[in-house]
């Protein structure tokens, strides 16, 4: 199954700081793990939502809006695609993630719909 990995945003990266050296490291080194095990399909990180921008549909109209979006807690900051077997190797995995950000943040792990789930 694959699943995506959401990283919370949190102020810090909404203000665009960027991870420390030893931050950076050790994300790299757990993204070389993911790799070597054949979990990892794709990832990054996001420019903060100030730099984004929402459509917002309701029938046929478009209202576009640029960021800043608030509160930083419910954005998403980067993301993984893994593969695995069930959520429970994707959660082992998570736990072995470096903190990604300085101080309390997330993950969000939510399994991908597969075309056999549309029949």
């Amino acid at each position: 199954m694959r699943v995506m990995v959401l990283v919370k945003a949190t102020e810090n990266s909404e203000r665009g700081e960027m991870p420390s050296a030893e931050l950076l490291a050790a994300m790299g080194a757990f993204n070389a793990e993911l790799a070597a095990a054949g979990v990892m399909t794709d990832g990054g990180g996001l420019r903060p939502s100030s730099e984004g921008r929402r459509i917002a549909f309701d029938g046929a109209g478009r209202q576009v809006s640029d960021g800043p979006f608030a509160p930083a807690s419910e954005l998403v900051a980067g993301y993984w695609i893994w593969t695995v077997r069930d959520m429970e190797e994707a959660g082992a995995w998570a736990r072995r993630c470096p903190n990604p950000m300085p101080g309390p943040s997330v993950l969000e792990l939510r399994p991908l719909y597969e075309e056999t789930d549309f029949g």
